[in-house]
């Protein structure tokens, strides 16, 4: 297998990795005992106290969290650069081969070389988003753990037992 494909799978399963654990984050709540015999009245009214000062702790709202769908480009895009890669190619190479004598030879190379490149920069293109992609999941896996450590803490101090 191409080391460049091996690298590219590898950061494709480290992003739905972290999608995943940043999923099951937000999923899960904590679970609240009212450990100085609140009423459920009462507990309601903390847990939204402790949400909203948790959020303003952190700076990080769980419940107004936008997410973004990420859109890939679809194969007929793809297609669609490399098919300019390769037309710019040959124009390119029917030039320089038309000064050595022989512009379809130049042509044909320019053609495949300009294809070449076109997939080199769509493949560089995808990896940086790769890694953008993961590093924002890594920040927001970050927010979420630090609110529910915010609310955890605003909870305990109010007398419930939180695990």
């Amino acid at each position: 297998m191409c080391p460049k494909i091996r690298s590219c799978r590898c950061a494709v399963a480290l992003l739905m990795a972290t999608i995943s654990f940043t999923s099951a984050a937000l999923a899960q709540q904590p679970f609240v005992y009212p450990a100085k015999g609140q009423s459920p009245e009462k507990m309601a009214s903390d847990k939204a106290e402790c949400q909203g000062w948790a959020t303003q702790q952190t700076g990080f709202d769980p419940m107004k969290e936008a997410t973004t769908s990420q859109s890939t480009p679809s194969d007929k895009s793809q297609r669609g650069g490399l098919l300019r890669g390769g037309a710019r190619g040959a124009a390119a190479g029917a030039a320089i081969g038309a000064i050595a004598g022989n512009a379809g030879e130049g042509a044909a190379i320019g053609a495949a070389s300009g294809g070449l490149m076109a997939g080199a920069k769509r493949r560089h293109q995808q990896q940086a988003e790769q890694q953008a992609q993961a590093q924002q999941a890594q920040v927001h896996s970050e927010q979420v753990g630090n609110f529910q450590r915010a609310y955890g803490a605003c909870l305990k101090g109010r007398g419930y037992s939180v695990e």
